[in-house]
């Protein structure tokens, strides 16, 4: 059994009534999931958690075939987004749920990673934080293109609008890439309630202060909440 810790908090925040976000820890250490559901009363919730639900299923399931950690993962995904159509179809109320997902796996001794929207992984390295994950939206991209600053994208009006979201049928295969990992790295996957509202470089500070993770993911939505709370906050955090 691998030495790797882990843990989460969720909160709903200080404005939303309804908490939308899902998270999944495996038992075995295996893969970590963060889901932020969208839709409102009319699905956010349902969608993050059938999303959630759907994948740990499948991965449990088909965890020892001769399927490559690539193929599991995209598999995993495009039946999470499939089930969340179905279920818009099954409940017309809920035709405009969605939700965000970004997941880590760790499998034959390679870590992968995969995500969909604007729910973020980082990893903490050496009292360095790096974004690893490329947000879906309209200010990530056009901050790529060099249309906006990031400071610009922050308190931009459209920095909500997602180009990709599971319960969409033209979501695209999701991109799966390997994942390099070191002894002591600190991964931490979270929902935009925590990068909304706390900075990369405060974010920094909180993980300098302590090792143990449950402390550590309690502190962030703490700061988060402190800073406004304006959405749902969800955080994974995962030592090597």
């Amino acid at each position: 059994m691998t030495n790797r810790s882990y843990a989460a908090c969720t909160d709903t925040g200080l404005v939303r009534s309804v908490n939308q976000d899902s998270y999944y820890l495996d038992p075995l250490k295996r893969f970590f999931i963060v889901a932020d559901g969208m839709g409102g009363h009319a699905g956010g919730q349902e969608a993050s958690q059938i999303a959630t639900d759907e994948i740990q299923t499948y991965l449990n399931e088909c965890w020892d075939s001769e399927i490559s950690s690539e193929e599991l993962l995209q598999e995993a995904i495009a039946r999470a987004n499939e089930r969340i159509i179905q279920d818009q179809m099954e409940h017309p109320e809920r035709q405009e749920m969605g939700t965000t997902l970004v997941m880590i796996l760790f499998r034959a001794e390679q870590a992968w990673r995969v995500h969909i929207g604007d729910s973020r992984l980082y990893r903490f390295r050496e009292e360095t934080l790096e974004q690893i994950t490329e947000d879906h939206s309209y200010v990530a991209r056009a901050t790529r293109q060099g249309e906006m600053t990031k400071e610009e994208a922050r308190v931009h009006p459209w920095r909500n609008i997602l180009l990709q979201c599971l319960g969409r049928r033209d979501l695209r295969p999701a991109e799966v890439f390997p994942l390099e990992t070191r002894p002591g790295d600190i991964f931490l996957l979270c929902s935009d309630g925590l990068t909304e509202e706390v900075t990369d470089e405060e974010i920094v500070n909180y993980l300098k202060e302590g090792t143990d993770c449950e402390e550590m993911v309690i502190k962030l939505v703490e700061a988060a909440k402190n800073a406004g709370g304006s959405d749902n906050i969800t955080v994974v955090m995962v030592r090597e």
